[in-house]
């Protein structure tokens, strides 16, 4: 199904607009959800996709006279259906895969996927390979995972209950779930550059629902507030 933009002719800094990001980021998590990633895949994979790909896309494809460095010229891109940037969303997949499964999931069943869930298009194991090669270009191959979420929720998560028992009233699976509707619903955008404060964020969210009011004795945004101070340093 195509989205259509809000405004083609909107800043670059605008694209893609609310309603298609939205949608990209509803499948790629329903993709997930298909194939049963674990987590650190999943949003490993959201991270390439909607953190890097995507705003760079703009600079890369000369929107409204935005460039960045060498143009990327691909049959993927010109034109740019939604089709094929739910393909780029599963190659997102692919690529966090790679990096995190000690088994990579292999792309025939990426394409055996897509072919299920991509509704406007059929794309070959050859077309994978291709949009691999395009989505590595436009982001300039920064796929490291130093700035993944997960991994700081992770950890807060640790450190907390280290130094409380409180910490054993939080569940992972809720500040996934928490995460994923942050995703779901762009709430995540004006953080998806500081993983930090997005982590933290979902984090007090987490203790809020599961923590009991009446025990609400831990200092829980001084001491977020203070984690993701020392985390940006260290970034």
């Amino acid at each position: 199904m195509e989205v259509e933009d809000d405004d083609n002719t909107a800043a670059p800094s605008a694209w893609p607009s609310s309603s298609r990001r939205r949608h990209l980021l509803q499948f790629l998590l329903h993709a997930s959800m298909r194939l049963d990633l674990r987590p650190i895949v999943k949003y490993a994979a959201l991270t390439f996709f909607a953190g890097r790909f995507l705003p760079a896309l703009p600079r890369k494809m000369g929107f409204c006279g935005a460039r960045s460095g060498r143009i990327v010229r691909s049959w993927l891109l010109e034109p740019l259906r939604d089709s094929n940037l739910e393909l780029f969303a599963l190659v997102a997949v692919w690529i966090a895969s790679k990096i995190h499964d000690q088994k990579p999931m292999s792309v025939k069943s990426l394409k055996a996927l897509g072919d299920r869930i991509i509704a406007d298009q059929h794309f070959m194991c050859r077309d994978f390979a291709s949009a691999e090669l395009v989505f590595l270009e436009v982001v300039e191959h920064n796929i490291g995972f130093s700035s993944i979420c997960f991994i700081y929720l992770e950890e807060l998560l640790m450190h907390f209950r280290e130094i409380s028992k409180i910490g054993e009233l939080l569940d992972l699976d809720v500040c996934m779930e928490i995460l994923d509707i942050l995703y779901e619903t762009e709430d995540t955008s004006l953080l998806f550059n500081c993983p930090c404060s997005l982590a933290a964020s979902t984090l007090v969210a987490a203790y809020a629902i599961s923590v009991p009011k009446q025990t609400w004795e831990f200092p829980i945004l001084p001491w977020v507030t203070f984690c993701s101070q020392v985390c940006y340093i260290i970034r």
